[in-house]
């Protein structure tokens, strides 16, 4: 963050709005102090005990994922592509959610495993289990890092405290709520960061658009500053999103990059956001989870992309940046969309939300970072290679030692996404190396019984490197694509070296024996008689209502 940004982005908060801020951070404590009484063993400071109902894992499903991939990445993308950014909810995440909560769900849950790397353990051994428990790992701190510098520079434009010093005082709310009530004390904070999201989200939104005269208004402004304003008032074919000027390949990049690739290995496989839905209290309310969270998902992003949109036509110097192709150094980048806004919209008390609602999204998803990497540190790396059968106790305070080391890193690698215009590229950079992989594993792991350890554990590692070598041909301009279509082609390339190295290797080395594969491989799980429940509490039914308004909403902006 340079001196002229600091001057041009400083947002003048009042008393009226510290106070707010102030509330906030105690209630935040509080929940955090509460949910200390609760735990007594690892399973209640990593997994709640399982105790949670359906509405209140399904809201921090969600909530886990609104940090800076949502408030600064998707504002950030609107302010840059416009409207084919909804790509990434109706699209990229709401047919993976339903996945995740109609056929991956049961496997989870069922298993009863504490993390998504355990199942790698049950399904292919412990080489492919260590791969995936160290990538994961790796890849939280990283994520962390990135919800930590976005948190931070809300910090500095509101005290005006250097960088440094903004990102090591956020690191320490969340280490104290994190580390006094774990999995618990980050849920429920989840779910109250959720209604304070959407209190900031609504009023940019609708301030914005009667500013600028409504949709019409904005469509208008779009079309007089941008030569390629058609592209960025409809959703297809998305070429300036995905950076591939032919049409056909840019939705084909869309739908099987992102919709599928990305998208499924990002819902079904990241554990940050898997654990809410393990720390549901039955089967039922597991599956209920993503499903729950699809909802609110769906719908916003229209306070999310619009908002971005507001940004790139109101403030005069995002204007500007965007007209020189993000080239001019005047101080801001895409990522300080949202701020503009709320430094140009918002009056006192309105802007108090505004500034509680940045930090609740980045706090809420630093913490769904930092909770997952403890779990998996404990739990599939130490416990598993370093110190084995000790007491639980043992595990809960290394759990909580885990959750220093986890903030202190992601205080290292936030200076990291400091270097991009738009954090959307890095995250989706990051996604691509260690999520698309580990989605054709586990499609194969769940559908071909035949897949053996051997192919599961090379097949990660082959895929990871395919990511890498496509992001590394671009960057040294061998390949030429810009926008978030490297990450989609790299996810392409590591889903699809990951399928053709492992079944060639599955057939030439030995599979796990039947027996050990029951629960783990959909043809060798019993099929269990859904619990009775309610009918608007029908997993199906769920699913089929949240498809058709992701329908009706993509055939709106079609």
């Amino acid at each position: 963050m340079t001196p002229l940004a600091a001057i041009q982005l400083r947002l003048e908060a009042q008393p009226v709005d510290y106070a707010l801020l102030a509330l906030y951070f105690a209630l935040v404590l509080g929940i955090g102090t509460m949910a200390r009484r609760s735990v007594s063993a690892s399973l209640d400071f990593f997994l709640a005990g399982r105790a949670l109902p359906a509405w209140v894992t399904g809201l921090a499903f969600i909530s886990a994922n609104l940090g800076a991939v949502e408030i600064f990445g998707m504002t950030a993308n609107g302010a840059q592509f416009g409207i084919p950014t909804v790509h990434y909810y109706w699209i990229g995440a709401i047919p993976a959610m339903v996945f995740l909560g109609l056929v991956m769900m049961p496997f989870y849950y069922g298993s009863k495993v504490r993390s998504v790397p355990e199942f790698l353990l049950r399904r292919f051994g412990r080489f492919a289990h260590l791969v995936n428990a160290l990538s994961f790992a790796l890849a939280q701190v990283l994520i962390a890092g990135v919800n930590l510098y976005a948190l931070a520079t809300v910090v500095n434009l509101l005290l005006g405290w250097p960088l440094w010093v903004s990102v090591l005082a956020a690191a320490a709310i969340v280490l104290a709520y994190t580390t006094l009530g774990g999995l618990s004390a980050a849920v429920y904070n989840e779910v109250l960061q959720f209604f304070v999201i959407v209190a900031m989200l609504v009023p940019i939104t609708l301030v914005g658009l009667h500013r600028v005269g409504g949709w019409d208004g904005l469509a208008a402004r779009v079309r007089a500053l941008n030569a390629d304003a058609e592209l960025q008032l409809h959703s297809w074919p998305g070429t300036n999103l995905t950076g591939i000027e032919n049409a056909a390949l840019s939705v084909l990049g869309i739908v099987f990059g992102l919709g599928f690739v990305l998208s499924f290995g990002y819902w079904t496989t990241n554990f940050a956001e898997v654990q809410r839905a393990l720390a549901a209290k039955d089967m039922s309310a597991a599956r209920r989870t993503p499903l729950i969270g699809a909802y609110p998902k769906a719908l916003i992003v229209l306070v999310i992309v619009i908002p971005g949109m507001l940004a790139a036509v109101l403030s005069p110097e995002l204007a500007a940046y965007k007209a020189s192709g993000g080239t001019l150094n005047n101080g801001v980048t895409y990522n300080n969309a949202i701020e503009l806004l709320i430094r140009d919209l918002l009056p006192s008390g309105m802007l108090g939300v505004a500034i509680t609602g940045l930090l609740a999204a980045f706090m809420a998803g630093m913490a769904a970072n930092v909770s997952s990497f403890n779990t998996v540190f404990t739990y599939d790396i130490w416990q598993s290679y370093v110190v084995r059968d000790r007491v639980d106790h043992y595990y809960l305070r290394v759990g909580r030692i885990a959750t220093v080391a986890g903030c202190a890193i992601a205080v290292g690698t936030a200076f990291i996404a400091s270097h991009y215009n738009n954090i959307m590229d890095y995250l989706q950079t990051l996604f691509s190396f260690f999520n698309a992989p580990l989605f054709a594993t586990f499609i194969l792991g769940m559908f071909w019984r035949r897949t053996s350890p051997v192919a599961g554990g090379v097949g990660l590692l082959v895929g990871t490197a395919a990511a890498v070598t496509i992001d590394q041909l671009n960057r040294h301009h061998v390949l030429h694509m810009s926008g978030q279509g490297p990450s989609f082609v790299a996810a392409s390339a590591a889903f699809v070296m990951d399928i053709a190295v492992s079944v060639p290797l599955s057939l030439a080395t030995a599979p796990k024996p039947d027996s050990e594969l029951g629960g783990l491989v959909w043809s060798l799980t019993p099929r269990v008689r859904a619990e009775k429940d309610a009918w608007y509490r029908s997993p199906g039914l769920l699913a089929i209502g949240v498809l058709a308004l992701a329908t009706a909403l993509s055939i709106v902006y079609w």
